[in-house]
């Protein structure tokens, strides 16, 4: 079976894929993404938090990525506005760098992955825009789908 792309209608124009038709399931993503703030800029961490002029950091960042999850469906043109039931963002320091994990959760006809994605790139810009002023070697290093489940195909990255 040769895969193809959903959003792209058999004429050739872009289209939002129908869900009318599939089933109401619970479904669940989670994402990560990797921001490298370096030795100077960790350094700083007062604990698992970094404050600058501008606040904390990290509070700010989850805070930044809830709200990114739910807007979704207006910043990628053909994701289904959803009702979504949970969004967690952990920030973990590791070394020079800080791990942004999302989990999103809905009950409904469609995924969540978009929505944990956007989490992580809404929080790993938060963290980036707060930091910008204290070091230019920040580098937001990798955004990805860790794992989906509940929709036809579950997914787990190992």
């Amino acid at each position: 079976m040769k895969n193809k792309f959903t959003h792209i209608h058999a004429s050739g124009n872009p289209q939002m894929v129908d869900v009318s038709d599939k089933k109401v399931t619970h479904r669940v993503a989670k994402a990560q993404a990797v921001v490298f703030l370096g030795e100077e800029i960790m350094s700083q961490l007062q604990g698992d938090e970094l404050i600058t002029k501008k606040g904390p950091v990290f509070q700010t960042a989850i805070i930044a990525g809830v709200m990114g999850a739910k807007k979704t469906s207006e910043l990628i043109p053909f994701c289904h506005p959803l009702g979504l039931e949970d969004v967690q963002i952990i920030i973990t320091p590791d070394k020079e760098t800080v791990i942004i994990n999302a989990t999103t959760r809905v009950t409904g006809k469609t995924g969540v992955e978009m929505e944990a994605l956007t989490a992580v790139s809404i929080a790993a810009l938060t963290v980036y825009d707060m930091c910008k002023a204290l070091s230019h070697e920040i580098q937001i290093k990798e955004i990805k789908l860790m794992e989906k489940a509940g929709g036809k195909k579950n997914f787990k990255r190992k």
